[in-house]
């Protein structure tokens, strides 16, 4: 795989998370109009971090948690450090023209149930509120579920806030079914 010149590797739509970027093909609308660019999905680097933060927090509920500032609070940097160095976690960004637009989360989870089976977790899907209704969710949540067939899961399995009646039906669309009933315990700070 070849570099960049901003040190990124180029992209082939074989390439996986870990050894690089991965061109995805967005579905052809059917008209004549200028294509719009096709998004790469790449591991998140140090760099894209605020930009992550600047996505988690541009809604209603996000902002009521997040913390966008410049400079970013100390434990986003921690965080991004944990979550980059462990092989269970791919951040995972989108990026249209040079521009992170998306990211997402996906954690692979070994269990003792399910016959000793691993499942994947996406957590914490964001779209640019510009880019939002394009089909880019939809395909990034199709990448993550590929990637995580590819490593051998056998569930796929996500969190929504009940608040986020459109996300809800988003996943629904997708073929997930609301199966069981969350629950969490707020430990604080």
């Amino acid at each position: 795989m070849q570099r960049t010149e901003d040190g990124r590797n180029e992209a082939t739509q074989e390439a996986r998370p870990r050894s690089g970027d991965a061109r995805v093909e967005r579905p052809s609308s059917g008209d004549d109009r200028e294509a719009a660019p096709q998004p790469i999905f790449r591991r998140a680097v140090r760099g894209d971090v605020p930009r992550i933060v600047q996505m988690l927090a541009d809604d209603a509920i996000g902002a009521t948690r997040e913390a966008y500032a410049d400079p970013l609070p100390d434990a986003y940097w921690r965080a991004f450090a944990e979550i980059d160095a462990d092989p269970r976690q791919l951040l995972l960004v989108a990026e249209v023209a040079g521009t992170v637009v998306g990211v997402l989360q996906l954690t692979f989870i070994p269990y003792l149930t399910h016959q000793g089976s691993s499942r994947a977790l996406i957590e914490g899907v964001r779209i640019d509120s510009g880019q939002r209704g394009g089909g880019l969710g939809r395909v990034m949540v199709e990448w993550a579920i590929a990637e995580a067939r590819r490593r051998g899961c056998t569930m796929v399995q996500l969190t929504t806030d009940k608040r986020r009646t459109e996300a809800r039906r988003f996943y629904e669309r997708l073929g997930f079914v609301a199966t069981h009933e969350g629950m969490k315990l707020g430990l604080g700070s």
